[in-house]
């Protein structure tokens, strides 16, 4: 249950005064995420997402990640548009929180994609990069190479058994590829979470895609491997025949890669792997009981970092 901030009616009531989209008729909980709280808020003729950002949702990156679906949005793209209150806000105050009121989009997300699905999640995953270059807003990666550090100290300090061994894995993955960034490759705003349950299907195409929190500016091949080891692999981290072949053909019929960005694939591949594996392990290891959410496995994208390094 993805429910941090409980909400009454009356408190959406009175935070919904603010603007103009009709009277207020119910407010539903959504039970799925693991970083925000969210509403299905309905009022007359109308439904949107009422979105209270929690503590690792940054403030201060709030401008760029609602910024960009409004750019996104604005050029026709399936991007949830944020509405604007009275004061011509984005953002809100509700119960000591950071909120904001979303589009909602129709569909729904696919847990078995086919092979045209995923295809599709790819050109639209390339469409968002070439749409999203006009957008001037820049957004440092709140996830990258400095916090991955950051999080393996962390974890030593606690990790034991499984998730031990897989740190110790994690250190000599580090270890040998250094910084994997390279400063010559194409670079510009991206999703950085672009996993299935981010896009929303309806009728076999890209109806919306959602969760833009953890956007930021950074190399749009990155993007593409965080992707290809979302969509390419089942629960278990094993890989989904055909899958990554599949994302990557529906991503090149819409932008292709410079060769520089194919040879530098399967190295961000591997990092992103390790990028997941750690908020994972460090999500495991400190995870808070009383939270009503149940911590992923760090191990099924370890593995993935595997796979990313006998493709290299």
């Amino acid at each position: 249950m993805a429910v941090f901030t409980p909400v009454s009616d009356d408190q959406a009531k009175a935070f919904l005064a603010d603007y103009e989209l009709g009277t207020f008729r119910s407010l539903h909980p959504i039970a799925e995420g693991v970083e925000n709280t969210n509403y299905r808020l309905e009022t007359d003729g109308a439904v949107h997402v009422l979105t209270l950002f929690e503590a690792r949702t940054d403030a201060a990156s709030l401008p760029f990640c609602l910024g960009l679906t409004d750019h996104l949005a604005g050029q026709g793209f399936p991007a949830p548009r944020p509405v604007r209150n009275r004061d011509g806000a984005w953002v809100g105050t509700l119960n000591g929180r950071p909120a904001a009121v979303i589009e909602w989009l129709s569909g729904a997300w696919l847990r078995a994609p086919s092979s045209p699905e995923v295809k599709a999640a790819g050109a639209m995953l390339a469409r968002l990069h070439l749409q999203a270059e006009g957008f001037a807003v820049e957004r440092a990666n709140p996830v990258g190479p400095v916090v991955w550090r950051a999080l393996a100290d962390r974890c030593q300090t606690a990790a034991i058994g499984e998730d031990r061994a897989i740190l110790d894995g994690v250190e000599d993955i580090l270890l040998r590829l250094g910084d994997p960034w390279t400063d010559d490759l194409p670079r510009g705003p991206i999703h950085a979470d672009y996993f299935p349950d981010n896009v929303l299907f309806r009728d076999g195409e890209v109806s919306g895609m959602i969760d833009f929190y953890f956007g930021c500016t950074d190399l749009l091949v990155y993007d593409l491997a965080i992707a290809l080891s979302a969509w390419g692999f089942d629960g278990a981290g094993t890989s989904i025949p055909g899958a990554v072949e599949a994302f990557r053909r529906g991503y090149e019929a819409v932008r292709p890669l410079t060769p520089a960005e194919a040879a530098a694939l399967p190295r961000l591949g591997e990092a992103a792997a390790i990028r997941f594996t750690l908020t994972r392990l460090h999500d495991r290891i400190f995870h808070d009981p009383t939270k009503l959410v149940t911590p992923k496995d760090p191990g099924a994208f370890f593995r993935r970092a595997a796979w990313w390094r006998a493709v290299a």
